[in-house]
């Protein structure tokens, strides 16, 4: 995090705590450059930081004014899902939410893509066009079933941030996050199994077991410390669970991150009753403090964790590359992703392995963290001045999904519907359900950029919110 970051994060986290309160004068530029031991450019800087983030205003030859703003809306408070599985719906819902990517003209906000907009991904395709030119024959050839062994390497070298020493032996590589977690799934259930959930819990992954034919049972989470052990522990003596699926760092779509002693009686649990833990970490480098949080893998002593990730969220979702650290299922997992997809594509592999090894990656995440968390602090700032007061909003600790729970007679699948006219494109909360909760709630990308565009859609969506709550 940069300096002026730094600065601007202390004066906005004043200002929430009510130390500078609203319409009050803030410290002049240079009594704050001294007070930190800064530039003036620096402070000058955080103070347009929170200029463009509404918090505060510049009076002409007076200084800096905290802005009236309305109060820090709270956070959602744990789910209470049904505790009892139950096959997943939504698919037509989800499938609209898919087709939308295809058309250019619509504002989505209901998405998962990240920016790719970056000029430090500019390495990545100039290494794209490299190996095309200079590796052709590994390009146009079947690749190893496990995937190229240097880019294992380099996966296995960023496990170790996560506090996993894992083998390259140990590691498969898929064609993205979304097949490594359908072929672990395929290596360990069968249909009609029973796997716990978070609730909520992304919708793709949803849509995977109702597509395994594996029902889902949704455990209360809470939307700052993730899922409740207790819950999880009265479902697996009621019921047959096979496994429980979990996202504990930069969680999608509630942004938590799961403290390590939560994450370590998960694991207990685990061992106790005998399942499996797949974790999906596809976001758990888009952390915004540093050290980069710990994995449940990184405390798994038997090979009872599957771990799955990729680079769709890290760097762009077009690469298909992902992996699974699968533990003790590795033959298992080796002979589903033959039966399911067979070899990967080799060129994307080249490319990352290059972009990693050459130092790119490591520039290219402290950008896009730095860039998300400045999204969030925007984005968060324009739902609390476009949408009702009654409103609770999750503060992710990492990622950039945004999950605003709204007053219970808001139904957001009929207003998406109603956005639909206006190329805007929400994510209903519904769709992160297996029994279709949350029709009052809905995720926000924040991968959007901070744009007048974007901002002026999430205007209108504001707009449409309150017209639901009239009808």
């Amino acid at each position: 995090m940069t300096r002026y970051q730094h600065l601007a994060n202390l004066l906005a986290e004043r200002i929430e705590q009510g130390l500078y309160r609203s319409g009050e004068k803030l410290p002049s530029v240079r009594s704050l450059s001294q007070e930190h031991g800064v530039s003036i450019s620096t402070v000058q800087e955080a103070y347009r930081v929170l200029e463009n983030l509404q918090l505060i205003i510049p009076q002409p030859r007076s200084g800096y004014f905290v802005a009236k703003h309305k109060a820090q809306p709270p956070v959602p408070a744990m789910s209470r899902p049904v505790q009892r599985p139950v096959e997943v719906t939504q698919w037509d819902e989800v499938l609209m939410l898919l087709d939308a990517r295809a058309d250019s003209t619509i504002t989505s906000f209901g998405g998962g893509s990240p920016d790719i907009t970056q000029p430090s991904l500019k390495p990545l395709w100039r290494e794209m066009s490299r190996v095309v030119q200079h590796n052709i024959h590994d390009v146009l050839s079947y690749d190893e079933l496990a995937g190229r062994h240097d880019l294992r390497e380099q996966i296995a070298r960023l496990m170790l941030d996560h506090g996993s020493a894992v083998n390259s032996d140990e590691i498969i590589v898929t064609s993205g996050c979304h097949s490594a977690l359908a072929i672990a799934l395929l290596s360990v259930c069968k249909p009609g199994d029973i796997v716990a959930v978070e609730s909520p819990s992304f919708h793709g992954t949803m849509q995977m077991l109702r597509g395994l034919d594996i029902k889902a049972i949704e455990i209360p989470t809470d939307t700052e410390s993730g899922i409740s052990v207790e819950a999880l522990e009265l479902a697996l003596e009621q019921w047959p669970v096979k496994g429980v699926i979990l996202v504990p760092n930069c969680n999608n779509p509630l942004g938590f991150i799961m403290p390590e002693a939560r994450k370590r009686a998960v694991l207990a649990l685990a061992q106790r009753h005998d399942i499996v833990i797949f974790e999906d970490d596809v976001y758990g480098e888009l952390a915004y403090d540093y050290p980069r949080p710990r994995s449940i893998k990184s405390f798994d002593i038997d090979g009872r964790v599957l771990l799955c990730s990729s680079f769709t969220k890290t760097i762009a979702p077009g690469l298909r590359v992902g992996w699974i650290a699968p533990g003790r299922y590795h033959d298992r997992v080796m002979h589903m992703k033959y039966a399911a997809s067979g070899t990967t594509v080799p060129s994307t592999q080249l490319a990352v392995t290059a972009f990693i090894r050459d130092g790119h990656y490591h520039r290219h995440m402290r950008r896009m963290r730095q860039l998300y968390q400045y999204n969030m602090d925007t984005f968060t700032c324009w739902v609390r001045q476009y949408f009702p007061d009654e409103i609770c909003v999750t503060r992710p600790k990492g990622g950039f999904m945004l999950w605003v729970e709204l007053p219970e007679r808001v139904d957001m699948v009929c207003v998406a519907q109603q956005l639909c006219r206006l190329k805007i494109q929400v994510a209903p909360g519904s769709l992160f359900s297996a029994s279709g909760k949350y029709r009052n709630c809905l995720r926000i990308n924040c991968a959007l950029p901070t744009t007048e565009h974007n901002r002026e859609a999430l205007k209108k969506l504001g707009e449409a919110i309150y017209i639901a709550m009239e009808e």
